[in-house]
């Protein structure tokens, strides 16, 4: 359906002037821009009870966090802030209200770009707001990176995007892909990435939160997002700051042995590592979202089961729109990771080692090599069977063109790329169209194919086409 895309000023107006609506805003680190908006749009006293800016941070505490001081651009902090400003206007106003008054309130913490533009720009919003029920809020969470290179520009931008966001809540609580994209409105994704998006609440229970964040991979309003093992959704920069982490690309309909393999290898060759840490080692998953429309839709439940499947064998997932290895490369060190292992079979790997898949890059091939394997990033290579041949296919026996063989040879001597010796050679006839093709034919073979865990859950809950 066609939407009426309202400027951010008739937004505010808007909610101005309904007097079923009022709450309070807290602002932190980005100026007070949303209630500015309100409040130059006119008749702002119908919305807003209160506002507040506690820059200080020992007024912060104070009034947020009293006796933990914690971090102050955080989820704990914004979820902290939400509660506080609710409550105040329960105790306050609670008992005065009429019946149709609906109660939110809208909290940012923010960092801004400082004057060296030595940081980035990014920060927490979210509002709990009332719908069918009074004294049981809904609640919606956010993070964004801020992309303009000017401290004044992120400051407008917020506040476009504080009033998108309230007006989405009782607009759009309804429609979760049109309230995501409705955050956009009167801005572009060059100003602002939001990574993240969480819904709960009464009204917001039929959210799934895991679809909703592929939703902003798809709309094109972040690159990647993540989950944890438990499925949980998560900020990336705050799950992957100063990790170690091992990832994998694939389909993962469904994962094989084959993949379990492939996870199993790479774990014991990279505990062999100087650098490697148990506790602070994430093995990922990443599904790009080719793999996941269909027709140029997403199947959801084919998505969810995907994942609660990685998530059963105690995975973590990544879903982005990557193509090229380097882009993957790139996005894990704009978060400070500390040691990076890229997965690739042969066949894969012979690929990113073609210069046809880099003429769109100024240096070609060699910029892609530079970009790819920062002196924090390994890759490691996993064989491949021939299958007319039968022979075992390791790294060393792809065949390359004489410039890039050069590449290759310095790359391997300064062991940038490892071979995943230990594999399993029995497994690796096992493709996961093989498995499908099996399972849909109602022969049993398809079984032997994988994990004993995805093997009882495919069946249990007939996913993936079992009958």
């Amino acid at each position: 359906m066609e939407r009426e895309v309202f400027s951010t000023k008739r937004k505010a107006l808007m909610l101005n002037l309904d007097n079923t609506k009022y709450g309070t805003i807290a602002e932190i680190g980005g100026g007070q821009e949303v209630a500015r908006s309100f409040f130059q749009a006119g008749g702002a006293s119908g919305t807003i009870a209160k506002t507040i800016s506690a820059y200080d941070k020992t007024f912060s505490d104070h009034l947020y966090n009293e006796g933990d001081s914690g971090r102050y651009v955080s989820l704990n902090r914004l979820e902290k802030m939400l509660q506080a400003e609710y409550n105040d206007l329960l105790q306050v106003l609670g008992e005065k209200r009429s019946s149709d008054l609906k109660f939110f309130s809208f909290a940012d913490t923010v960092e801004t770009l400082n004057y060296q533009k030595s940081n980035q720009g990014h920060g927490w919003m979210g509002v709990k707001f009332e719908h069918s029920k009074l004294g049981e809020p809904n609640e919606v969470v956010i993070h964004v990176r801020l992309l303009e290179n000017d401290g004044l520009l992120q400051q407008y931008t917020l506040g476009t995007l504080g009033v998108n966001l309230i007006f989405a809540c009782f607009h759009y609580h309804d429609r979760p892909n049109v309230f995501l994209q409705s955050l956009l409105d009167n801005l572009d994704t060059d100003r602002v990435e939001i990574t993240m998006a969480r819904m709960t609440g009464p009204d917001l229970c039929y959210v799934d939160n895991r679809l909703l964040c592929v939703q902003l991979v798809k709309n094109e309003m972040t690159p990647a997002v993540m989950f944890d093992r438990h499925g949980e959704v998560h900020q990336p920069a705050d799950f992957l700051y100063k990790k170690n982490a091992l990832v994998l690309r694939g389909r993962f309909r469904p994962i094989t042995y084959v993949g379990f393999d492939i996870l199993k290898t790479s774990y014991a060759l990279f505990k062999e590592d100087k650098n490697f840490s148990p506790h602070n080692t994430l093995q990922i998953c990443e599904i790009t979202l080719n793999n996941l429309l269909e027709e140029g839709e997403i199947d959801e439940r084919d998505f969810l089961n995907r994942v609660d499947l990685l998530n059963g064998m105690g995975q973590n997932v990544l879903v982005s729109n990557f193509q090229e290895f380097y882009k993957v490369v790139d996005y894990f060190n704009r978060f400070k990771i500390l040691n990076l292992r890229v997965i690739l079979g042969v066949p894969t790997f012979r690929r990113v080692m073609e210069k046809k898949y880099y003429t769109c890059l100024r240096g070609g091939i060699l910029e892609a090599m530079g970009r790819m394997f920062p002196d924090n990033t390994r890759f490691y290579i996993y064989p491949a069977l021939d299958r007319e041949t039968g022979k075992i296919l390791l790294v060393d026996d792809v065949e390359l063109e004489p410039d890039v063989k050069h590449i290759f040879d310095y790359l391997v001597d300064n062991r940038k790329i490892r071979n995943l010796r230990q594999a399993k050679t029995k497994w690796l006839h096992i493709t996961p169209n093989e498995v499908l093709r099996l399972m849909h034919s109602n022969d049993k073979r398809w079984e032997t194919m994988v994990p004993r865990y995805v093997s009882k859950t495919i069946r249990e809950k007939k996913i993936f086409g079992y009958k």
